[in-house]
């Protein structure tokens, strides 16, 4: 499906954030919200914003880096940089962005009431989780990537009202086996609607074709599951 893409500014914070938002040709189904990595609102997360849109929804990513200024990306080869972005994002302030972002959602006549689901990769598959946590009537499906930490976040997880999807690799060395198999017990065990994949080969950052780790096999696995889960959900 074509889609058309642009920048946009939404008051946020304070200030303005910048989102990148695609959206289909056609009439859209619902709307995503799509959560950058540690490396910002770079040329990858916008082309996985218009994959989401290329399904059928208004997907959009906002700059949640927006309040560190201008200088606010990294590339993939300087891991210090993004670690030192990511270190300084306040999820109080994070939570404040996704509901500036829901109400910008909310806003356009092509997603008005229509159901919103969330995604995001490496931090942000963290932050997906979070928003699912603590905004939990806004979702009606999250999917994180990958997301190093949710294990902190799972002292609150039965406030998740939302099916979710969660992907790992087993080769991921920012995010133990121990955490994922705690993630998984935590979520059985309060009985969430919930799927976890944990993929045999695949590394960290597995989805991101500018990665080192990218893993193609496991990639359109993963993605064609990410297009079924939204599809039931949304």
């Amino acid at each position: 499906m074509a889609v058309s893409a642009e920048r946009i500014q939404i008051a946020s914070g304070g200030g303005n954030m910048s989102a990148y938002v695609a959206q289909p040709d056609g009439e859209a189904r619902a709307a995503v919200i799509v959560i950058m990595e540690a490396f910002g609102l770079v040329p990858s997360i916008e082309k996985e914003t218009e994959r989401v849109a290329a399904m059928g929804y208004v997907a959009i990513a906002p700059d949640v880096y927006h309040r560190q200024g201008p200088d606010n990306t990294a590339g993939y080869d300087n891991l210090d940089k993004a670690l030192g972005l990511m270190g300084k994002l306040d999820d109080a302030e994070y939570l404040d962005d996704m509901r500036s972002t829901i109400g910008c959602l909310r806003s356009r006549p092509d997603v008005g009431s229509a159901s919103i689901g969330i995604t995001g990769f490496c931090m942000g598959g963290r932050l997906s989780f979070l928003a699912a946590r603590d905004l939990p009537r806004e979702f009606k499906a999250s999917a994180p990537f990958y997301g190093g930490g949710i294990g902190a976040l799972l002292d609150r997880a039965d406030q998740i009202q939302c099916p979710m999807h969660l992907f790992f690799g087993e080769l991921d060395g920012f995010i133990p086996q121990e955490e994922v198999q705690q993630i998984d017990a935590r979520l059985s065990a309060l009985g969430l609607d919930y799927k976890l994949d944990n993929y045999k080969g695949a590394d960290h950052g597995f989805l991101c074709e500018e990665r080192p780790s990218y893993h193609p096999e496991v990639a359109k696995d993963a993605w064609s599951k990410l297009e079924t889960f939204l599809a039931q959900n949304l």
